[in-house]
C-alpha cells in the first residue's frame, strides 16, 4: 500500500496550527520545515538569554504523511480554515510506498563510537563495549544524534576538557548530548539552553534515560550564574550575535568551546569574540572546526 505525503507551503504564523489540525483530521504524522532549507535563503533559527523568540520560518513548509484514500483537497480546505488561512495554500503531494518505519529509521542508526572511551548507543542496540563511557541516545526531534562532525569535535574537546565537579552550559543543546556526556564525564552541575521547546523536553528525557541530573531551560527563560566551561555548537551566525551573552555566562579561568563553524569563518568568529577571550582552533573534521578558549 502507498501513502500519500503532502507538502505544504505556508508561514511561521500558520505553520504549527496547519500541522495540528492535520494531525487532528487524520494525518498520520506532521512536520514542519524550513520551505528555503538548502539554499541561500535559509535561515538558522537562534536565540539570545531572556529572548522571547520563537523558532520559525517566514517560508515554512508543512510535511503531513495520509492514507492513499484522503481528499486531499477537503482536508486541506478543513485543515486551511482551521489555521485561520483565509485561502488553500499551495501545496504538492506524492505516493510513499509502504514500509516498516520502525526498523527502516532504527536500521540507520548504528552505534558511534566518539573515542576509546566513550560510545553513543541507541536504546535497542547492545552497548558494543561495557566497560565504555556509553551515552544511550536515540533519534528524535531534536538535533544531535552524535553523527554530525560538529557533535563529535566537541564530545572529544569535552572529553579532554570536563573534569570532575566542574559546572557546565551547554548552550543550544539539542537532544542533550553535550550536557548528558559532560554529566557522565564527572560534571556536577549542567545546565541545557535551547530556542526549541521539543528538544527541552526531548533533552530532559535523555538525560533521565542515562541517569543524568541535568537542568533544560528555554533561551526565553532568564539564565543566571557563571560556569566553569560553556560549550555551543549551533551555526556561525548567531554563534558571532551570541558572543557577549555566552561569555558573560563564563567563569574567570574558565573554558569556552564553540563549534557549527567552517573552516572559512574561523577568522571571523575569532575575531568576534577577541574582546572576550582570545580563541583558537583545536581541531577540525570534514570542514568543520572547534574553537577553544579559556577567558583571563
Amino acid at each position: 500500500m502507498a501513502w500519500l505525503s503532502l507538502s505544504i507551503c505556508t508561514d511561521c504564523q500558520h505553520a504549527e496550527r496547519l500541522a495540528d489540525a492535520l494531525l487532528a483530521a487524520g494525518a498520520l504524522a506532521a512536520s514542519i520545515e524550513d520551505a528555503d532549507a538548502g539554499t541561500a535563503d535559509e535561515q538558522p533559527q537562534f536565540g539570545e538569554p531572556g529572548s522571547i523568540s520563537r523558532p520559525g520560518w517566514e517560508r515554512s513548509l508543512v510535511v503531513a504523511l495520509l492514507r492513499p484514500d484522503s481528499d486531499v483537497r477537503q482536508i486541506l480546505l478543513h485543515c486551511a480554515g482551521q489555521a485561520g488561512l483565509a485561502e488553500l495554500p499551495p501545496f504538492s503531494q506524492e505516493e510513499v510506498a509502504e514500509q516498516d518505519w520502525v526498523r527502516l529509521t532504527q536500521s540507520q542508526f548504528e552505534p558511534i563510537r566518539v573515542s576509546q572511551r566513550l560510545w553513543i548507543v541507541p536504546s535497542w542496540h547492545a552497548a558494543p563495549d561495557p566497560a565504555a563511557i556509553v551515552l544511550v541516545l536515540d533519534p528524535g526531534m531534536a538535533f544531535g544524534t552524535g553523527s554530525h562532525p560538529t557533535t563529535r569535535l566537541c564530545l572529544e574537546w569535552l572529553e579532554r576538557s570536563v573534569r570532575p565537579g566542574v559546572s557546565l552550559l551547554d548552550y543550544g543543546c539539542g537532544s542533550g548530548v553535550l550536557a548528558i556526556a559532560a554529566g557522565r564525564l564527572g560534571a556536577s552541575e549542567v545546565v541545557g539552553v535551547d530556542i526549541d521547546p521539543q528538544a527541552v523536553v526531548a533533552a530532559r528525557d535523555n538525560a533521565a534515560a542515562n541517569g543524568v541530573a541535568a537542568r533544560f531551560q528555554e533561551s526565553a527563560d532568564q539564565l543566571g550564574g557563571q560556569f566553569d566551561i560553556v560549550v555551543a555548537n549551533i551555526l556561525a551566525n548567531p554563534l558571532r550575535v551570541l558572543a557577549p551573552a555566552l561569555c558573560s555566562h563564563l567563569r574567570p579561568g574558565g573554558l569556552l568551546a564553540l563549534s557549527g563553524i567552517l573552516v572559512e569563518q574561523s577568522d571571523d568568529l575569532i575575531e568576534a569574540y577577541a574582546p572576550h577571550l582570545s580563541l583558537s582552533v583545536v581541531d577540525t573534521r570534514e570542514g568543520w572546526v572547534c574553537l577553544a578558549g579559556s577567558r583571563q
